[in-house]
């Protein structure tokens, strides 16, 4: 699999985790697993202070939105950076092509 076989996204979103919303900028990349027939997308949440209140360097389960898109996911480890790792199985909080000319353009 080469990168241009990812979809992604890259931009603000929402994150939601134990009742809490807080905006957030995303970088999230994605790509059909045929093995297994799930979709798998991952990505990082820029560092802010508020989303290491919130996940105090533990799995949490979340929500991700991106404008009328919503997924479910979870946070986990942050890199030395401090921006927190996020994945999850199935639609993706970003628009991913389902045709070949959705593909093509």
């Amino acid at each position: 699999m080469s990168e241009h076989d990812e979809d992604g996204y890259t931009g603000p979103a929402t994150l939601v985790a134990h009742g809490r919303e807080l905006p957030v900028e995303v970088d999230l990349r994605g790509y059909f697993q045929p093995i297994d027939g799930y979709y798998h997308w991952y990505g990082r949440i820029s560092a802010d202070p508020a989303v290491t209140e919130l996940a105090g360097g533990k799995k949490k389960a979340c929500e991700i939105r991106v404008a009328d898109r919503t997924a479910t996911g979870e946070l986990s480890d942050p890199d030395p950076w401090g921006r927190y790792r996020v994945m999850g199985t199935s639609t993706p909080p970003f628009a991913v092509p389902t045709s070949l000319e959705e593909l093509n353009a």
